[in-house]
């Protein structure tokens, strides 16, 4: 039997394909710079050939999705996690499959037959010299979540279950999410939840507000999308607007660092230095990693926080979203200062 995990994450199974631009290449794609903009294959195909027409060698191809990019951070700093997502039976899927396994992380979700009717999915990810990304997803089988791959045995038994906010707007998902809702709070277990995108929570902001007064326990989010999140030009606001809803809040604020919301406490947690920022890519999913592993593992709220942004600085100094370096040597060498 493998021991539970301490965090499950549920989102899009995504395989990442990152590519160095410049911003004209931006504007002759009709791409809205540092937007996530969901496409469909047509244009998933125009748009890899537009990438491809510099050589191949100019891409990194690596497995992602924000969740699973979350799941992986509390593996590779010690902990246990899993992953509830979907692939295809095809290529890109096995590789999916085999990378996130062999990061540590617990996936055991069924994948969808080969003959079903769209691929494993992929986000064509174009990073301009300023390390901003702009992000056009093809959801391909990421889309197929559905209740019956909520698995219990990883639900009940991790101590906070994580759902990346890209994953509602998928409207035949909800029935999923709800089923588990229902099974985390059931069991007496944490439920979180991260806004992922102010573009995203333009699109749910009533939605949201509803669903994180009701269900959420730990909120993630950074501090633009606080504010777009509460339709406030005020910080101070917002955060007084989460700190009355979620027993905890955790929100990332770039270089400024962060805030950790508790009660009436409010905690300030500095950045860790990063010498030259090169993609910013899932840096917020590697802040929530390091915060959910420290929180799992018994830490104090500050030290959660400075393990989150150990993570997100590891991420923001290369490409791609998975770390590179040791972050378990990071986070004891950082305790040491």
């Amino acid at each position: 039997m493998n021991p539970a995990p301490q965090v499950v994450t549920i989102g899009h199974a995504i395989v990442d394909v990152i590519h160095p631009s410049s911003d004209d290449f931006l504007i002759e794609q009709r791409l809205l710079k540092g937007a996530m903009e969901l496409i469909e294959a047509d244009r998933a195909v125009e748009l890899w050939a537009a990438m491809m027409a510099g050589g191949a060698d100019h891409l990194t191809v690596m497995s992602g999705g924000s969740a699973a990019n979350t799941a992986v951070v509390v593996a590779a700093l010690g902990g246990r996690s899993g992953f509830i997502g979907k692939v295809r039976d095809d290529e890109l899927g096995h590789a999916f499959t085999s990378d996130l396994r062999a990061a540590g992380v617990r996936f055991e979700s069924a994948m969808a037959p080969a003959s079903a009717p769209v691929p494993t999915g992929r986000s064509l990810i174009n990073v301009t010299p300023d390390a901003e990304r702009t992000m056009c997803t093809f959801l391909g089988a990421a889309r197929g979540l559905r209740a019956p791959d909520m698995a219990a045995s990883l639900l009940e038994t991790a101590d906070v279950t994580y759902l990346e906010g890209y994953l509602w707007d998928e409207l035949d998902a909800r029935g999923a999410l709800d089923t588990a809702m229902a099974m985390v709070h059931g069991a007496g277990k944490r439920f979180s939840l991260s806004l992922s995108d102010a573009f995203c929570v333009d699109r749910f902001r009533d939605e949201w507000i509803d669903l994180i007064d009701g269900h959420v326990d730990i909120l993630f989010g950074n501090d633009l999308e606080l504010c777009s999140l509460f339709s406030t030009p005020s910080l101070e606001h917002a955060l007084e607007r989460a700190r009355g809803m979620c027993e905890i809040s955790a929100i990332t604020m770039g270089a400024s660092g962060s805030l950790v919301l508790h009660g009436d406490q409010t905690i300030e947690v500095r950045a860790h230095h990063v010498d030259h920022v090169v993609d910013t890519t899932g840096a917020g999913d590697a802040y929530a990693g390091g915060f959910l592993f420290g929180l799992t593992g018994g830490f104090d709220l500050h030290r959660c926080g400075e393990l989150g942004g150990i993570a997100a600085a590891e991420i923001i100094s290369h490409l791609g979203a998975r770390p590179s370096a040791a972050l378990a040597e990071m986070a004891r060498a950082a305790a040491l200062h």
